[in-house]
């Protein structure tokens, strides 16, 4: 029994929320959001809760009941608050700026790497080695930060590249001399 696909999702003010065939569309302040509804699984408003059935218990209605459920959830929260990641750029010359839609990164590399934001997509740099990438769609941000810290992932030894605020990097001794 999936216990995230039993709970209701309560609708905050301001937030409209259209279920119509087999797609929900989500409209709020920050924008809007429209997902696919996969036809195992039903979606029906109640009062100010959207509740998310499905509609056997075979394997694979099972798998997508809470994950449908959690999509839905997000698309409201993306409209209402965002999601955002930040991103740090660790090394000596390594910083990164914005232009336009793009990001110029300098991560050691012999020239400037350019980044084009996808749209929907903010960032905001707030230190020459800190990004923030801002936008409503949750697996859309976490692709992008993904994107960017796969150009220059950090090393162990220096801890030099593209990381994650507060992920931690495991460091490595260097060789020693005899």
């Amino acid at each position: 029994m999936s216990r995230v696909g039993l709970k209701k999702i309560q609708i905050p003010k301001g937030v409209e929320v259209d279920i119509s065939g087999q797609s929900v569309r989500v409209k709020g302040p920050k924008g809007e959001s429209i997902r696919p509804i996969r036809p195992e699984i039903a979606v029906r408003m109640e009062q100010d809760n959207v509740i998310v059935t499905r509609s056997s218990d075979d394997a694979v209605s099972k798998s997508l009941h809470g994950v449908m459920r959690n999509e839905i959830q997000n698309m409201i929260l993306g409209v209402t608050s965002g999601f955002e990641k930040t991103l740090e750029i660790n090394g000596v010359g390594y910083r990164v700026s914005v232009s336009g839609r793009d990001l110029l990164l300098n991560l050691g590399f012999s020239h400037p790497v350019v980044f084009a934001l996808p749209n929907g997509i903010e960032a905001a740099v707030e230190k020459q080695t800190v990004v923030t990438i801002k936008g409503r769609d949750k697996c859309l941000v976490g692709q992008v930060a993904a994107n960017i810290r796969a150009l220059r992932k950090p090393e162990p030894y220096k801890g030099k590249g593209v990381k994650y605020l507060n992920e931690r990097i495991v460091r490595k001794e260097g060789k020693t001399g005899k």
